[in-house]
């Protein structure tokens, strides 16, 4: 039996760096680089910017 391909697109964590713990999840595609995008943080009402990590 043939081994499986991988997947070409990804779920990621966008974690908030204001350090709340808030986070919503992201479909990349896998050879693209780290996200890093300005959101919403709900839990001090202002933009911050989020990173990408791994989704366990």
């Amino acid at each position: 039996m043939a081994k499986r391909a991988k997947a070409r697109i990804i779920l990621v964590k966008m974690v908030s760096t204001a350090g709340t713990g808030y986070f919503f999840p992201r479909a990349k595609p896998r050879l693209a680089p780290k996200l890093a995008m300005m959101k919403h943080d709900p839990k001090v009402n202002k933009h911050v910017l989020f990173t990408e990590e791994k989704m366990k």
